[in-house]
């Protein structure tokens, strides 16, 4: 069985959202990044028309720079492939470039399959608005992929359309070309049990950081569009504990080969212990931040709760 990967999710939370990866450290100071999704880049003007203030694009600029002024990242993310000219053409990327031109880097999302040329001319339309120069650098570019999972069967079944093989040459790709790369992993995803999760998503880790990842974001998998409902009820799919992204975070941030972020959005729905939630969260959120393990949260209510379990097994 096989499902579409664009119905499991990365449901990204608002226009121009301060992502919880990426909020400034408490000596940085300022907003270190933000999120712009599709619907929040309005198409450039066509030949012949004109920002408001008369000159093009400089209206969005503007719009950009109130709502997101101490920014140095910024993160566009299409539902899809920034790459895909059918969701963002072509034509449209150099006015793209002129607006996002005073970040420090540029992040797009795109699939395996559509990193090429296309990449490196988008590399240089940013190069030449940061400077006017044609000579590329890179410095500023970074490309999200998604791999989901190093579990070869179950990447099939997600119908990513791609192999690990392909998956791997895109990054050689881009690593020739030095564009960085950041990679998303999926905690749980339908067809691996809760034994399996923790074992696939440290190996994905390890695949994604082989392939030259410098990031590394452990997205749990959600429900809520129908696609995981249904193969949850063929007993495909559980969405994952709250102990299963900790401990994959715990494991990616203790092999210091890159950064690896935990996605906490809407993360309670993945608690069962209201008790002890908030400081699991915050436990991670500074994981997130600092980088660096902190010790595990203990709690008297789980305990109890699982010394209860261990004595309703037989044998115990």
């Amino acid at each position: 069985m096989t499902v579409e990967l664009s119905e499991l999710q990365r449901t990204w939370s608002a226009d121009f959202s301060p992502l919880p990866e990426e909020l400034p450290r408490p000596e940085g100071g300022g907003l270190k990044s933000a999120l712009l999704n599709s619907r929040a880049v309005p198409s450039p003007p066509r030949e012949g028309e004109t920002g408001e203030a008369g000159s093009p694009f400089s209206a969005s600029r503007a719009r950009l720079a109130a709502v997101i002024p101490a920014a140095r990242q910024i993160k566009l993310y299409n539902s899809g492939s920034f790459f895909d000219p059918r969701a963002i053409p072509p034509e449209d990327h150099e006015g793209i470039a002129r607006r996002v031109a005073g970040f420090e880097r540029v992040i797009v999302e795109c699939h395996p399959a559509l990193v090429g040329e296309s990449v490196l001319k988008f590399r240089d339309l940013l190069d030449r608005a940061r400077a006017g120069d044609v000579t590329p650098s890179s410095a500023g570019l970074e490309v999200a992929m998604g791999l989901e999972t190093a579990h070869p069967e179950v990447l099939e079944k997600l119908n990513k359309r791609m192999t690990l093989e392909q998956f791997q040459r895109a990054t050689e790709f881009l690593g020739r070309n030095g564009i960085a790369l950041r990679v998303f992993v999926l905690v749980q995803p339908p067809f691996l049990d809760e034994l399996e999760a923790l074992h696939w998503a440290e190996r994905s880790v390890d695949f994604a950081f082989d392939c030259g990842a410098t990031v590394v974001s452990l997205i749990p998998t959600r429900s809520g569009n129908g696609a995981l409902e249904a193969l949850a009820a063929r007993g495909h799919f559980s969405p994952p504990k709250l102990s299963t992204l900790e401990a994959a975070l715990d494991y990616g941030i203790g092999l210091k080969r890159g950064r690896v972020f935990g996605d906490l959005w809407d993360l309670e729905r993945f608690s069962d212990c209201s008790a002890c939630f908030e400081r699991r969260r915050a436990r991670l959120n500074g994981m997130n931040l600092g980088q660096v393990h902190s010790p595990v949260v203990d709690c008297e209510v789980c305990q109890g709760r699982q010394a209860g379990q261990a004595r309703r097994v037989p044998g115990k």
